[in-house]
C-alpha cells in the first residue's frame, strides 16, 4: 500500500511538471513579469508582521554558494533613520545629477527615484562575508558568489512580495559609507540593497524608467550568443517528430 502510494505520486509529479500545475507555472512566469522596482504610490498602513517574516523566510530559501546563506537583514522602522537615509539620498542624488547635462539632465530630474519618506518599511540586505558557512566551498575561484548570494535572496523576496501585492523599491542613490554609520554596520559587511517595501495602489503597467523615456527594454535576442561572445545566437527551427 505505501508502495503504491509512492509510485501515485511519482507518476503524478511527472504528469504535473514535477509537482507543478500549469496554472503554478504561469503563475510564476507572471510574476516575473509583473515585478517592478516600485518608487512612488506607497500606502501608509504597516506590513503586517507575519506578511513580512513570510517576504523573509523566502529571502532566505534562495540559493547561495557553499549553502552558505551570508544575506543578512536589517529591518528598520525607526522614523529619524528613515529621515537620515532620506538625507543621504539627497546629497547622492544631487551628485548623480551633476553627471548629466540638457535633455538628459531635465529627463533625471523629472524622475522619482525612491519612495524613503512613503513607504512603511525599510529594509537593508547586507552580505556577511565573515561567516565560515559554508567551509569555503566555491568561493576560491570567484568570491563574488558569496554577494551574489544575497542578491539571489532580494529576488526572492522581491518576487514573493509582488506575489502578494507588496511593492519594493531599491534604492541605489545612497552612500554606503552613511549607510555603514547609521545601522552600525561592521566595515567587512557589505551592504547590497536598501530597499523600500509597502502595501501600493497600484503596479505600473511598465516599468517607471521605460515609460518615462530614460531606457527602453532591449530584445531577448541582442543578448544571445552561441558558444563563444563573439558568435550570435542562431534560432534552430523546431523539429517535428515522427511515429
Amino acid at each position: 500500500m505505501k508502495l503504491n502510494f509512492f509510485v501515485t505520486m511519482e507518476t503524478m509529479a511527472k504528469d504535473a511538471g514535477h509537482g507543478f500545475s500549469p496554472e503554478d507555472r504561469d503563475a510564476i512566469y507572471r510574476v516575473i513579469e509583473q515585478r517592478r522596482d516600485v518608487r512612488h504610490g506607497f500606502l501608509p498602513e504597516p506590513i503586517e508582521e507575519r506578511l513580512l517574516l513570510k517576504l523573509l523566510h523566502a529571502a532566505h530559501r534562495a540559493p547561495s554558494v557553499g549553502f552558505m546563506q551570508p544575506a543578512r537583514f536589517i529591518v528598520i522602522r525607526d522614523q529619524h533613520l528613515r529621515e537620515a537615509v532620506h538625507r543621504s539620498f539627497q546629497q547622492a542624488n544631487t551628485s548623480a545629477a551633476a553627471m548629466y547635462e540638457g535633455e538628459q539632465r531635465k529627463l533625471y530630474g523629472g524622475l522619482k527615484l525612491q519612495g524613503l519618506l512613503e513607504a512603511p518599511q525599510h529594509l537593508c540586505v547586507v552580505c556577511d562575508h565573515r561567516s565560515p558557512r559554508g567551509h569555503g566551498l566555491g568561493r576560491q575561484t570567484i568570491p563574488e558568489t558569496v554577494a551574489y548570494s544575497v542578491v539571489c535572496a532580494i529576488q526572492n523576496l522581491w518576487l514573493a512580495a509582488r506575489a502578494e501585492g507588496i511593492g519594493v523599491g531599491w534604492v541605489s542613490i545612497v552612500d554606503p559609507a552613511e549607510l555603514h554609520r547609521l545601522l552600525r554596520v561592521p566595515d567587512e559587511v557589505e551592504i547590497v540593497a536598501y530597499l523600500c517595501i509597502g502595501h501600493v495602489n497600484s503596479f505600473a503597467e511598465r516599468p517607471d524608467l521605460e515609460r518615462f523615456g530614460w531606457e527602453c527594454r532591449e530584445e531577448l535576442a541582442a543578448t544571445l550568443y552561441l558558444d563563444q561572445f563573439d558568435q550570435p545566437y542562431v534560432h534552430e527551427p523546431a523539429t517535428t517528430s515522427h511515429e
